[in-house]
């Protein structure tokens, strides 16, 4: 058994969670916030048998794609650096996913 954790942008989640109930597996999704735009964003874990471990990293793969979005910096983009007054782009969506091996599920 694997515990799959998926990060994903919160525009993502909704698509991610509808997906994955509808292919037939229970996640849990969980409000984190954090990375370089420090805008929210989801944690989902997935209890999931060795055997099916790939179609759930299909769904993820399916459902959270990268794409760049412009954003305005309102802080100094670097120690040093002086205030970027116009949009830049950054890459933004897709998911950090980690697999983490399961010794024991319980449902109480």
């Amino acid at each position: 058994m694997k515990l799959i954790i998926a990060v994903v942008q919160d525009k993502d989640a909704p698509k991610l969670m509808d997906s994955l109930v509808r292919a037939g597996y229970s996640a849990t999704k969980l409000a984190s916030t954090g990375g370089f735009l420090r805008e929210g964003n989801s944690t989902v874990l997935i209890g999931v048998d060795d055997d099916v471990t790939e179609k759930v990293i299909d769904i993820i793969r399916k459902t959270c794609r990268s794409r760049e979005q412009l954003v305005t910096p309102i802080t100094p983009v670097g120690p040093g650096e002086s205030y970027v007054p116009y949009p830049v782009g950054v890459v933004v969506g897709g998911a950090t996913v980690f697999i983490l091996p399961v010794e024991k599920f319980l449902k109480i």
